[in-house]
Order: structure tokens, then C-alpha cells, then sequence
């Protein structure tokens, strides 16, 4: 018994429309013979395969726009189910060989534009019509598929919809904090070199040894494009960090692992007696800095570069820098970053001296509070994997949520 049917496959050499051909191969890395464009918003094994119902073509057609099967650049048009309606981790079996599983949205872009009477190409945002959107999915079992396909669905197993969805904002959210942390750098003078395109982020800075500044963000979805990490990292010089889940090249390094952690908004845990923790102001620059370079033992001259960039850092609107103090001196320090309704916890250092009287749990505890006031629907951590911050952050209520490997790539002369 089938859920519904393939109705049609569409390929292009890049761009809109793609028009239907008769059988097509899908692998791990699309379809065979379709190209995008724009490798960085489209593309990749975690959006192989762009889906659209037909349903959700005839419906927008109704409304008088010049949409047909293909227009919009779907893979493939599918007949007997609403796809936007599919939780996320949902498998489609098609045919006897293909199995795919909804990884994600599609967000509509101008290049569609012209399937609309008007032009809003928004039509398709699955956020204003959340029935008619397009999917992406990945590739769990390649083979062939053919017009006339029956399809068989199978729900996501217990929480894998929710962890998908979490990692992807995990992802997002610190990939730009990441990107204003190295802007605030330049604008301290620094000569750091940053791509920031679409789902990926590079930075280099050769006269800034180390991972802090040499690192590539984005690849965990977009393994295919890593070779444009190393490019970067090659041309520069230096030894770069490629945070990413599977090996992203033949023989890579992992060089640390780091857990995800997520919490909802929840109770928080009182400060401990003789400790105060607060947000500095906009205008309050140096104790910041200067805690977690020393408690985080941060070499020369990644150290000056740090005390430097606060300067610029902190009248970003979406950063926010909190030290805990004991008698007046500042004694730990960390940051929150807020993206799109998400807190991201970065940058927590407590001095060696005042370690182990639950410090680092009040700066954690506080930075929750402050996003959920703030707005935030989640708030989101990485930490070493076994490591001091990890255990707090599960004391906390923290869940793991996924792991990510920080890989290292050699300097080549």
C-alpha cells in the first residue's frame, strides 16, 4: 500500500525552471544531472532533493500565479500529500530502490519569482503558508527513481524531528556569533580574512595562530563544499579548524569533540552566597576580557587581539557580556548571543582561584534567565565533550542534543 505517487522529476543545468525527464539516479549527493547555482543555500547531502506536492501547485495556480511542476526548481513533484505537513526526519520510500528523509524547509529566493503573478516569491515560505512549501531532503539509499513511483511514508522515530530542528539552529546561531566576534576583530585593526556565504563562515588571520581565528563553520550540512575551507586555509597558510560531524576529507584529525546541549525555558539555579552576577554595560570595557583571557590561559598575541575586539564587540545589539564578581573583582566572565529567538551560550571562563564554588553554573543560570526574558524560545551550548562546562550544563537540565568534531588541517608550505 502507497501513500502517494512520484508525479514527475525535474532537472536543470542550474537556475529555474527544471524541466521533467523520464528516470533519474539519486544519490547521497542529488539528483543526477541537476546543478545549482548557489552552492551554499542550495545543494549539499542534507538538501539533496527539493520536494513539492502537486496539491500545493494547483492551490497557489488557483490563485492565478503561473506556477507549474518544475517552476520553482523541485526535484521532485510529488501527488497524494501535503510535503510541508511531513514532520522533519519523515522517510519517503519511492519506488523499490530510493529512500529519502525530510531534512528541512525550503526558503523560497527571487530566482523563483517568476512563477508569481506579483512576483512575492514568499508565496512558498512555509512560515505565511505553511502548507504549501517546498522540502529538502536527504539521501539515505540511492537507486532510481521513475514518474509513477508509488511512495511509502514512515514518521520520524521518537525525537529525532525535534533534535533536527535544534541542530540546525544550534548551528546557526553560532556560526554568527562566530562571524561578529571576528568582524569585531577587524574593526580592532586585525587583518582577518572572513567568508561568510550563505550556511558556511571561514575566517583566517595569519598573524593570529589557533582556532579562535582560523576556523570554518557550517560544513556539518555542506560537507561537500569543505574544499573551499581548506582553499582559504591553504592561501593563508596557516593551520585551520573545520567544525563539521562526519571526516569532511580522506584521513582529517579530530582534533576535540564537542557536545550540543539545548534547554527550554525552565528554573534556573540561585547564585551562591557572596557572588554577583551582572550584564555589563555597553560602555564598560576590560574586566570581560580580561577574566577569560586569564582564566582561560589564552596565549599571546591571540590575548591582546581579545582584550582589543571587546572594545568593538559590545555595542553589538545581539551580544551581551556578564561578569560574576566576589567582594566588587570581577572572578569569571562569559557572553550571550541571541539569533532568531535562540540563546547561545559562548565565551564562559571562571579564574582558577574560585573555581569549584558553582560560579560557572551561576554564569550559565543567568545567561538562561536573560535570553528567556530577552525572547528566546531556546537556549543552546557547546561544550567538551566530558568536560567541566558539560557537566554543569547537564546539572543544569541541559540535553544533548548532537556532537560536532573540530577537525584540524595542517598547515601546508
Amino acid at each position: 500500500m502507497t501513500d502517494g505517487r512520484l508525479l514527475q522529476v525535474n532537472i536543470s543545468d542550474g537556475g529555474v525552471p527544471k524541466t521533467p525527464i523520464r528516470a533519474a539516479h539519486i544519490s547521497r549527493d542529488g539528483v543526477t544531472g541537476d546543478r545549482q547555482r548557489a552552492e551554499t543555500v542550495h545543494g549539499g547531502p542534507h538538501r539533496a532533493v527539493s520536494i513539492l506536492g502537486i496539491e500545493a501547485i494547483r492551490r497557489v495556480a488557483a490563485e492565478g500565479h503561473p506556477i507549474a511542476p518544475g517552476t520553482t526548481g523541485e526535484n521532485l513533484t510529488i501527488e497524494g500529500f501535503d510535503v510541508s505537513a511531513l514532520a522533519i526526519g519523515t522517510r519517503l520510500a519511492i519506488g523499490d530502490e530510493v529512500i529519502i528523509e525530510i531534512a528541512n524547509s525550503t526558503s523560497p529566493c527571487r530566482t523563483i519569482r517568476h512563477s508569481f503573478a506579483d512576483l512575492r516569491f514568499g508565496r512558498l515560505s512555509i512560515q505565511a503558508h505553511p502548507a504549501d512549501s517546498r522540502m529538502y531532503a536527504r539521501v539515505l539509499h540511492e537507486g532510481t527513481v521513475r514518474p509513477g513511483d508509488g511512495i511509502r511514508l514512515t514518521p520520524p522515530e521518537n525525537d529525532d524531528a525535534e533534535r533536527l530542528l535544534i541542530a540546525d539552529r544550534l548551528d546557526a546561531a553560532e556560526r554568527a556569533s562566530a562571524v561578529a566576534f571576528w568582524a569585531a576583530g577587524i574593526a580592532a585593526g586585525y587583518a582577518i580574512d572572513v567568508l561568510d556565504d550563505g550556511e558556511i563562515a571561514v575566517a583566517t588571520a595569519p598573524t593570529l595562530p589557533g582556532p579562535i581565528f582560523n576556523s570554518a563553520l557550517g560544513f556539518a550540512h555542506l560537507p561537500n563544499l569543505v574544499h573551499r575551507a581548506l582553499a582559504r586555509f591553504a592561501e593563508a597558510g596557516i593551520t585551520g579548524w573545520v567544525l563539521a560531524e562526519d571526516f569532511p576529507w580522506p584521513n582529517a584529525i579530530i582534533d576535540s569533540t564537542l557536545a550540543r546541549y539545548a534547554i527550554d525555558a525552565g528554573e534556573t539555579t540561585p547564585t551562591p552566597d557572596g557572588v554577583r552576577v551582572r550584564e555589563l554595560a555597553r560602555d564598560e570595557i576590560g574586566p570581560w576580557a580580561e577574566v577569560i583571557v586569564t582564566a582561560s590561559d589564552i596565549p599571546e598575541p591571540i590575548a591582546t587581539a581579545w582584550r582589543a575586539l571587546e572594545r568593538h564587540l559590545a555595542p553589538v545589539t545581539h551580544h551581551h557580556r556578564f561578569v560574576a564578581e566576589v567582594d566588587g573583582l570581577p572572578v569569571g566572565a562569559a557572553s550571550l548571543h541571541l539569533h532568531h529567538h535562540l540563546g547561545w551560550l559562548r565565551a564562559g571562563s571562571v579564574l582558577p582561584s574560585h573555581r569549584g564554588r558553582g560560579i560557572q553554573r551561576a554564569l550559565i543560570s543567568h545567561r538562561m534567565a536573560q535570553a528567556f526574558m530577552r525572547g528566546a524560545d531556546l537556549v543552546g551550548a557547546s561544550a567538551l565533550e566530558g568536560g567541566a562546562s558539560a557537566a554543569n550544563l547537564e546539572r543544569l537540565g541541559f540535553r544533548r542534543v548532537g556532537t560536532r568534531r573540530s577537525y584540524r588541517a595542517e598547515r601546508t608550505d
